[in-house]
């Protein structure tokens, strides 16, 4: 015996086969963190905007060094991102590619989530500590970079799906919003969820709480730009700890699963309610199987909770469901458990997230 294992027990076509694997991961994150990049500088989007380029056209109009612009040119193209052209020299965005890369707010669009990663890698140290010791990393400690790339990320969904799919998918809820309700989104975040609501069904009144003090601040900036704030308004308030007045629709988006007490801000939502209302909840598309998670979303829903979803929650002493933490059945097991009478889940094609529906 090795300290390790058995040599004679391995299989060496598996070993290779994993080695290959863990190369491939390995350098897929580093592709990331060069599209992350890439992003953040407007390369990809220069790129689609002028067709293909020399080092020397993509620095002089994205106003970067050129040497970098090449290194991070040749990279890209390595990792199956950009074609090159030995000919000419320049480098291409694919038209297949550019509504990952290059389209803000586009439905398949990455670049917020590439900065989301971007923004979670200075808090590694934070939560290797937190291995050691339990708790977690707070909201607080997390940077600019981070929140703003939430924000992107979050708003594709919200810019493609909520009025085109969710709410027509929920006929009832639909028609309250035409005829004029009073609707709350309970960790609203920076507010992009009811901004586009108010936009969409102008008779409804809009009321956003988070817990999270610079993002309600963000919000009402928003709110004013989109010229929306006769009717939205956000407030910090704790949901946990209960909601104002009673409300005709209440929104989560992704908001439950990552909730430091997620059975009180289900019951808040339940007793805020009025006896005919309606409660949306997004949340991820996940099993309460590990084995049917399995895959690159199962990675990266875990990568996620182990640098936000959960260790957020853990950090204010809370259940630290983890991004994979509200699957169906315990959705359905904390909304009997919070008074409601009914949970359908709307049938959606969607990799990212399940709809449900709750009545009191």
């Amino acid at each position: 015996m090795t300290a390790l294992t058995d040599v004679q027990s391995i299989d060496h076509a598996k070993q290779e086969a994993f080695i290959g694997k863990a190369l491939g991961d390995m350098s897929g994150a580093m592709a990331t963190i060069m599209a992350a990049v890439g992003d953040r500088l407007g390369l990809f989007k220069s790129l689609a905007q002028n067709g293909p380029s020399t080092p020397i056209q993509l620095a002089a109009r994205a106003r970067v060094s050129e040497r970098y612009a090449r290194e991070w040119l040749g990279g890209m193209t390595s990792a199956g991102y950009l074609e090159y052209d030995p000919k000419s020299g320049a480098f291409a965005l694919p038209p297949e590619h550019a509504p990952v890369l290059a389209e803000e707010h586009g439905p398949v669009f990455f670049g917020g989530v590439h900065q989301e990663f971007l923004g979670a890698l200075p808090l590694i140290d934070q939560v290797v500590d937190s291995f050691r010791t339990g708790g977690g990393v707070p909201q607080a400690a997390y940077n600019e970079n981070f929140w703003e790339g939430l924000e992107r990320f979050t708003a594709s969904w919200f810019e493609n799906f909520l009025v085109q799919q969710w709410i027509p998918s929920m006929p009832d809820l639909e028609k309250k919003l035409r005829s004029g309700a009073c609707v709350v989104d309970v960790g609203c975040g920076r507010g992009r969820g009811l901004i586009r609501l108010a936009g969409a069904y102008p008779k409804s009144f809009y009321t956003g709480f988070d817990v999270y003090a610079p993002s309600i601040e963000r919000a009402r900036a928003n709110a004013k730009t989109a010229g929306v704030g006769d009717r939205v308004r956000f407030e910090v308030l704790d949901a946990a700890k209960g909601i104002p007045e009673k409300h005709d629709v209440i929104f989560t988006f992704d908001v439950v699963h990552d909730a430091v007490d997620p059975l009180g801000i289900l019951r808040s939502i339940r007793d805020a309610l009025q006896p005919d209302g309606i409660y949306a909840c997004v949340d991820i598309n996940c099993s309460d199987k590990l084995e049917e998670n399995a895959g690159p979303l199962g990675a990266l829903f875990h990568g996620f909770s182990l640098f936000y979803c959960m260790t957020t929650s853990l950090a204010g002493g809370g259940a630290g469901l983890g991004t994979l933490g509200l699957n169906e059945r315990k959705l359905r097991e904390l909304a009997s458990v919070a008074g409601f009478g009914s949970v359908r889940r709307v049938p959606l094609e969607n990799p990212f997230n399940n709809l449900y529906e709750l009545r009191p």
